[in-house]
């Protein structure tokens, strides 16, 4: 048998990591002997624990033991991170460590060296002159670029329940399926809104299509108006969908508060040419060619819009990153101030955005699809909240509720 000493330290009771720990190990066929337990006797307390962990093979040891840092576990001997040169653009070297959206050090030069930003499934270069450590995706890997390997060297801490007062996201930090009430959790969203915004917390909206089709644009306007939404993340046809919306009264041709509504699937393209014409969305506000809707209202209250392409875009309008790449490092730079994220009836556009978040942002998905709502929150355990619901009821209330605080505020 092959051993190793980790030690844990933090809230690890109460934000299970120690459980979690001791559930990989026994998923990964490894044994444990916890050598000592300190258990925090108030709520603020820390706890400890020291665990020997042994395997039957020295590389199911080091599998192991990489799945377990995942979760703050360190190992007793404190060794220096790895690294090895890239073999070429774009290529990392094999073993090289993926990261999570975790805080995450590693240990170079005998001194702590914390790795930025927190990004997920990416790998590590390390700047030896700077003394700096970055999240590198592949295309921004070059040729000789020291990247860290292996698991040796690197800490991680993981985001821990907060003990000093009851948090929203903290302890809803579940899926509410389709058949549970959601209004004592939207009003509660409503109060962290309005507390994020006082403490002038940047507040994203990631949306789909549907928010338009179902008619739940005029609540999202409302937010907008009331300065409740700083960045809108988008992809083109959601942009198209409102237009078109905003100019003929449908959505792919659609209404709905019509059985049936002229012009089909002709609007939908007039509606592109009409902002191509126009020379983008800012420059139909302008011109007064667009007048209403939720792209006329970011325009007019300064809402920075996100807007992204797919290969199924007719168009597409002017202002849309079309290329995969720049549209990643677009949509990283526009995130990394933001507080608080709500991804909203978007299933690729949500796990895009939730891949690219870090383990502290505030995140609510909501969405009719119960596997897509929990694939999206499960990178922030205790920084989410999932709503198996339709959007439309979900927005209409959530505006609801802010207008009525702040109208109570206001008397």
């Amino acid at each position: 048998m092959f051993s190793e000493t980790i030690e844990l330290r933090g809230h690890i009771i109460d934000s299970l990591i120690l459980p979690k720990v001791l559930d990989q190990i026994l998923t990964h066929g490894a044994n444990f002997k916890i050598g000592e337990v300190k258990i925090g006797e108030k709520r603020a307390d820390q706890s400890f624990a020291r665990i020997e962990v042994s395997a039957e093979t020295s590389e199911a040891l080091d599998e192991l033991i990489l799945r377990l840092r995942q979760h703050g576990a360190e190992v007793l001997e404190r060794a220096e991170a790895q690294l090895v040169r890239a073999p070429a653009d774009g290529v990392l070297p094999r073993d090289f460590y993926v990261t999570t959206n975790q805080q995450t050090f590693i240990r170079f030069d005998a001194e702590e060296i914390e790795v930025r930003p927190a990004m997920m499934d990416s790998a590590i270069a390390v700047d030896r002159k700077k003394r700096s450590a970055r999240a590198v995706k592949f295309f921004d890997v070059s040729k000789d670029h020291e990247i860290v390997v292996g698991h040796q060297g690197i800490r991680v801490v993981p985001v821990q329940r907060s003990t000093s007062h009851t948090d929203l996201f903290q302890f809803i930090n579940a899926t509410v399926d389709a058949d549970e009430p959601k209004s004592a959790i939207i009003r509660g969203l409503g109060r962290e809104l309005q507390l994020a915004r006082a403490a002038k917390g940047k507040i994203a909206i990631v949306a789909g299509p549907a928010i338009v089709r179902t008619g739940a644009g005029q609540h999202l306007v409302r937010l907008i108006e009331s300065r409740y939404v700083n960045r809108l993340f988008a992809g083109n046809a959601f942009a198209v969908y409102d237009v078109e919306r905003a100019l003929f009264g449908t959505s792919l041709g659609m209404n709905p508060d019509l059985a049936f509504a002229r012009g089909g699937h002709e609007n939908h393209m007039r509606a592109i040419n009409t902002i191509r014409e126009a020379g983008g969305i800012s420059a139909a506000v302008d011109k007064e060619i667009l007048t209403c809707g939720i792209m006329y209202a970011c325009v007019r209250h300064g809402v920075d819009i996100v807007l992204t392409g797919s290969i199924r875009d007719e168009g597409p309008i002017p202002g849309v990153t079309t290329d995969v790449v720049e549209a990643q490092k677009v949509m990283r730079e526009k995130l990394a101030d933001v507080t608080h994220v709500l991804l909203l009836a978007t299933i690729q556009h949500s796990l895009a955005v939730a891949s690219m978040l870090a383990p502290n942002i505030k995140t609510v998905c909501v969405d009719m699809d119960s596997s897509a709502v929990e694939r999206a929150v499960e990178h922030q355990p205790l920084q989410s909240i999932g709503l198996v619901t339709d959007v439309e009821p979900f927005l209409r209330e959530l505006a609801d509720c802010i207008a009525t605080a702040e109208a109570n505020s206001r008397g």
